[in-house]
């Protein structure tokens, strides 16, 4: 993809269909006179009352508890350098973003125009009480330095500027467990650290904290090594001063077992690397580009412990494992400010999470087979479901056991628990569905290419590494559409009507009449439809010429479905197939089924919609929690409508003793844990979230999941066709952008999991 088009789309992302990235919506009722009067006058007194009476009651009546600033004067924006506080806005409302999806941390950006020092702290000081913490961003040292100090020492709630800390925190973690594979002690290695900026001081500190000894540190700014006889040299550099008499890089990183680079680009040679000590650690976390390129580092030395701040490399440094859930321990407990003891009880708990075992979800997320902690896995993965429930409780105990928590956790477990219900149970789907279909890549189908926006997520798919796509339609259409886009990739384009097809038309009519003349197909009638591109595409996927299929955004349903139907056939053992949509909610993705294709099912075949559904659910990672719904709760109806619905659970709990799948039941009782447990002790989905919903028919689904998508924004994934031969799957008609490049990913993943099971078929 161009810069110039980098540009573009990062520019139209930031702009619409809104400008900017968060918003503020109400937590409490306003829609009727009394609301209004309980949310401001006459009945705000009320709270205000309290609060004037005892200041902490701010925290029972008001957002303050979750409230974060964040705050910037736009002096050290990224690697921009000092842009000015409104240019540094979108970075701040980025971080607010970061809080919200990974904490569930209400963040606030607030630009301040000064770099008078005094004026910032008097500025901050004076909003503190809006606020339960203060995130400071963006602000050049070493003036960084000193606004820090002092908002700590003036203000009782938690203040931390993440740029020194959060890459601190996260570097030293992931530095202990580099010194655990190597076998190699922090007392005694020698460590190079290029950058003096306010992050390389604060990760200087914290490996000190863990025990890095100041003789055995050398650190450089840009004018070489900071020796203790250079001039004036800043009280920061100072405490990092070398006696050594060396001047350059090259030197320093003679026998040195690590080195931490926060610096510039390109600066460490292959030479360089070839002088450190056996099985060296670099951190080359210089962004965009890294102060030596991974695949350089790693070819240069096969010893070498690589760790970078990008994404496309194993062992990113990512501040986002850091500050959200820093923040949700220090205000879940209201401590008083951010410590020592609180951050070395961050790098701890992410060193220790990641010498666990891996959730194989996280595996699918990331494309890998199996993530074990090792030379390529010292830190965990952004997503992570553990972080949420792990780093705050660590956090929160290190404020209580150093006396700064105002409100102590007592219940550990059910704290815990309420941390998973903030993060919205895993609610990154749509992450886990790309990175997955990037493990392995399939040619799939885009069958109506000559529309704009099924091109637009064609080139998505590519641009991506999501698919490799096979667009079919009218050529010039398509090549006048790609040239608008600058989409100028070199992918297959077929229009099945056109002389260049004929050929291939040709065999797949003579395959099509073969597999359907006892169904009353003619030759005549088969050569009609492989100019149509449903049929044409499918006998693509049939024949092994793409791995697999999307069509639908032009067409009505059943007219795509039929063709589909035609050619694919049912796999082999099913006797009906089925759809699932995945809707993305506040509450974590949900599974329901069939929402697409039958109408009324019976008994059996809701038991194999469900069993169906569940593999869908578990091949993306999630356990299946399954609750088949009905008007009537276990028995509490006779009419046949409620008894299949109890028939169908028969059959699973005979069938699949193991499948967590309960009913029939009603909706709010499946979803609410507390009701459910009150009322039904008994049912296998008691304590448990469901997280997948069978309906009885075709119109309770259809209808649910279009309300859940228009009244609640819910984003879908969907309809996933399940029970086909092959991998050919059906939007609803003028289906998003977004939605058809989910569902190219789901049809790549599709084709991954049906190649394995052919492989696992013929290894045996």
């Amino acid at each position: 993809m161009s810069e110039e088009k980098n540009r573009r789309e990062a520019l139209i992302y930031h702009a619409k269909p809104q400008p900017g990235k968060i918003k503020i919506v109400p937590t409490k009722p306003y829609s009727t006179q009394r609301d209004l009067a309980l949310a401001y006058s006459p009945g705000v007194a009320e709270p205000c009352l309290e609060i004037a009476k005892d200041k902490d009651n701010v925290y029972k009546y008001t957002s303050k508890g979750n409230l974060v600033a964040i705050i910037s004067n736009g002096t050290a924006v990224l690697g921009l350098g000092n842009i000015g506080p409104e240019a540094s806005k979108p970075v701040m409302e980025g971080k607010g973003l970061l809080f919200k999806i990974f904490a569930d941390i209400d963040g606030m950006d607030i630009e301040v125009d000064t770099e008078d020092v005094d004026k910032f702290i008097e500025t901050v000081k004076m909003i503190a009480p809006t606020f339960g913490g203060i995130n400071l961003e963006d602000i050049k040292a070493p003036e960084a330095f000193e606004i820090e100090r002092r908002l700590k020492e003036e203000l009782d709630i938690p203040v931390m500027h993440d740029d020194q800390h959060g890459t601190a925190i996260i570097s030293a973690a992931a530095l202990l467990n580099a010194l655990e594979l190597t076998g190699k002690k922090i007392e005694n290695v020698r460590i190079v650290v290029s950058g003096a900026g306010a992050a390389a001081v604060s990760c200087t500190r914290l490996y000190k904290a863990f025990g890095a000894k100041d003789e055995n540190i050398v650190m450089l700014d840009s004018k070489g090594v900071i020796r203790s006889d250079r001039d004036n040299l800043t009280k920061e550099k100072l405490e990092f001063a070398s006696d050594r008499k060396i001047d350059a890089l090259d030197e320093a990183m003679k026998d040195a077992d690590v080195f931490i680079g926060l610096s510039i680009a390109n600066i460490v040679s292959p030479e360089m690397l070839l002088s450190m000590a056996k099985d060296p650690i670099v951190f080359a976390m210089a962004n965009p580009d890294p102060e030596i390129k991974y695949d350089l580092a790693c070819k240069t030395r096969k010893d070498i412990i690589m760790a970078t701040g990008r994404s496309d490399h194993p062992n990113q440094v990512n501040n986002v494992l850091g500050f959200p859930f820093i923040f949700r321990g220090a205000l879940d407990v209201r401590a008083t400010g951010i410590n020592e003891a609180m951050k070395m009880a961050a790098v701890k708990a992410l060193a220790e999470l990641t010498r666990e075992a891996v959730p194989e979800q996280v595996n699918i997320a990331y494309g890998e087979t199996r993530l074990t902690f090792g030379r390529d896995y010292i830190i965990p993965k952004p997503f992570d479901p553990r972080l949420i429930s792990e780093i705050p409780p660590a956090i929160a105990k290190a404020a209580m056991d150093s006396g700064i928590a105002k409100e102590p956790i007592e219940d550990w477990d059910r704290y815990k628990e309420e941390l998973r219900q903030r993060s919205g149970g895993d609610n990154k789907v749509v992450r886990l569905l790309h990175n997955r279909a990037k493990m392995n890549l399939k040619r799939i189908v885009f069958a109506e290419a000559d529309h704009l926006d099924v091109l637009k997520a064609a080139q998505i798919a590519y641009d991506e590494g999501i698919a490799i796509p096979v667009l079919l339609g009218n050529k010039e259409i398509i090549l006048e559409l790609m040239n608008e886009l600058e989409f100028d990739a070199d992918v297959e384009i077929i229009n099945p009507q056109s002389n260049e097809a004929k050929a291939k038309r040709e065999q797949y009519a003579e395959k099509y009449w073969m597999n359907r003349r006892r169904t009353g197909s003619t030759s005549y009638y088969a050569q009609t439809q492989m100019k149509k591109r449903n049929s044409f595409g499918s006998m693509m996927v049939l024949e092994g010429d793409a791995d697999g299929m999307i069509s639908g955004y032009s067409r009505a349903y059943p007219m795509v479905v039929k063709p589909v139907f035609e050619v694919i056939g049912r796999a082999a053992g099913v006797s009906k197939a089925s759809t699932v949509h995945i809707m993305i909610t506040k509450s974590g993705p949900i599974f329901l089924a069939d929402t697409s294709i039958n109408i009324n099912p019976t008994a059996e075949e809701l038991a194999e919609i469900a069993q169906n559904t569940a593999n869908v659910a578990s091949t993306f990672g999630f356990e299946p929690v399954m609750a088949l719904l009905s008007y009537a709760n276990y028995g509490s109806s006779t009419h046949p409508n409620s008894r299949k619905v109890k028939e169908a659970i028969r059959i699973l709990h005979e069938r699949n003793p193991d499948l967590v799948v309960d009913g029939e039941i009603q909706a709010d009782f499946a979803l609410n844990k507390e009701l459910l447990q009150s009322q039904f002790p008994f049912s296998k989905l008691a304590g448990r979230k469901v997280n997948t919903l069978i309906f009885p028919n075709l119109e309770s689904a259809n209808i649910t999941y279009k309300l859940l998508k228009e009244l609640n924004k819910a984003d879908s994934i969907g309809p996933i066709m399940v029970g086909l031969r092959r991998s050919v799957h059906i939007m609803q008609l003028g289906a998003s952008v977004d939605e058809m490049v989910n569902m190219a990913a789901v049809a790549a993943i599709d084709a991954q999991e049906r190649e394995k099971r052919r492989k696992a078929r013929n290894n045996k």
